[in-house]
């Protein structure tokens, strides 16, 4: 009886007001998602995004390239995973999504396969900080230890990483970031690719490592990106 209530409640649509939100979300979805493709962030469909409204998770499909997605594609589970929005099969990351919805207040979250970022994952456990952007996402990055796509013990390796963490890095993968918005998630996860980008090309000088900041000056840059940006 609870499947076939998830499924004539997925079949009837959400009502008008929580329709109207998750339109305009499905809407920004798709444009974060077509971003990381313009971006140099992810190759074809590698990569998902999802945004959270209420309890429902909208999520890229698994499969469909992000220019072809259209208002009608709108793909939606619940915080268990059931699908109660749209016909197509969700990303094969969900249980990663998931899991980052349950364990966080993360509002959005963004995936990728980026190359300089996925190039450190296979270097180091830990992005060294090698710029003050690093105290955005929270401290020093970690890198997740590798585990096949989609399972839950990806999930489980990268809830992990993500300890007092916004973002982390994935071995031999990828990133992972959240925020509270999908702009906010988009940005973290720009920034996490510059900055490994960085550290790659400073690494790379013979006979020279980068200079690296200490727990003190990033302690400093937290405090002063408290206040950062406009406040009305």
């Amino acid at each position: 009886m609870a499947e076939q209530g998830r499924e004539q409640r997925a079949a009837r649509g959400p009502g008008n007001g929580t329709g109207e939100r998750e339109a305009h979300a499905w809407r920004a979805l798709v444009e974060t998602a077509r971003r990381t493709v313009a971006d140099g962030l992810v190759v074809g469909t590698s990569g998902n995004v999802s945004v959270r409204v209420g309890d429902t998770v909208l999520v890229t499909p698994s499969g469909v390239p992000y220019d072809r997605l259209t208002p009608a594609d709108l793909t939606g589970v619940d915080l268990d995973g059931h699908q109660v929005r749209g016909t197509l099969t969700p990303t094969s990351e969900l249980p990663l999504h998931l899991a980052v919805y349950r364990a966080t207040d993360a509002r959005a979250v963004v995936h990728t396969h980026a190359v300089h970022a996925t190039a450190v994952s296979t270097l180091v456990p830990e992005l060294p900080p090698v710029h003050y952007m690093t105290e955005a996402l929270g401290g020093p990055v970690r890198v997740a230890p590798y585990a096949t796509y989609g399972t839950e013990e990806l999930a489980g390796n990268t809830l992990r990483a993500l300890t007092d963490r916004s973002g982390c890095l994935l071995q031999n993968h990828g990133t992972l970031t959240y925020g509270d918005t999908l702009d906010q998630a988009y940005d973290r996860t720009a920034q996490l690719e510059w900055m490994c980008r960085l550290w790659l090309t400073a690494s790379s000088v013979p006979g020279r490592s980068p200079t690296l900041l200490s727990e003190r000056q990033l302690r400093e840059v937290g405090e002063r990106l408290k206040g950062y940006g406009q406040r009305g």
